[in-house]
């Protein structure tokens, strides 16, 4: 059985999709751009964008009782591949010992003309 996880603390969905969903000892977050929890999407530089979806991956997370330690795997979305330093120097701060795996993929664009979105998936608490 797999059970919806949601947080009024990061922004609601803005289609047919959950937050998160919970299933099987994992926790399957949804990819998150730089919507602001009150569904505002912060049209700001990259640095900016990234600090936005971390605040909500951690609430998210939060929401299911745990932190950014529980996740083992990001995919990271970028629409400029050469924004990968500016975003790899934000996402550093997060995970400063024992990072997840990371994948990082080039998309031609993003919902909201977002620069960078991020998933995760992480192991229930």
């Amino acid at each position: 059985m797999s059970k919806t996880i949601f947080s009024d603390q990061a922004p609601a969905p803005v289609g047919p999709y959950s937050q998160a969903v919970q299933t099987g000892g994992l926790i399957f977050c949804a990819g998150q751009i730089a919507l602001k929890p009150d569904g505002t999407f912060l049209d700001g530089d990259l640095a900016e964008q990234a600090e936005q979806i971390m605040q909500n991956i951690i609430a998210v997370l939060a929401a299911a009782d745990c932190t950014l330690e529980n996740i083992v795997k990001t995919t990271i979305y970028l629409t400029d591949i050469s924004d990968f330093g500016a975003v790899n120097e934000v996402y550093g701060k997060y995970f400063e010992q024992n990072p997840p795996a990371r994948t990082t993929i080039a998309v031609k664009e993003l919902p909201f003309n977002a620069k960078v979105e991020i998933e995760v998936v992480a192991e229930s608490a």
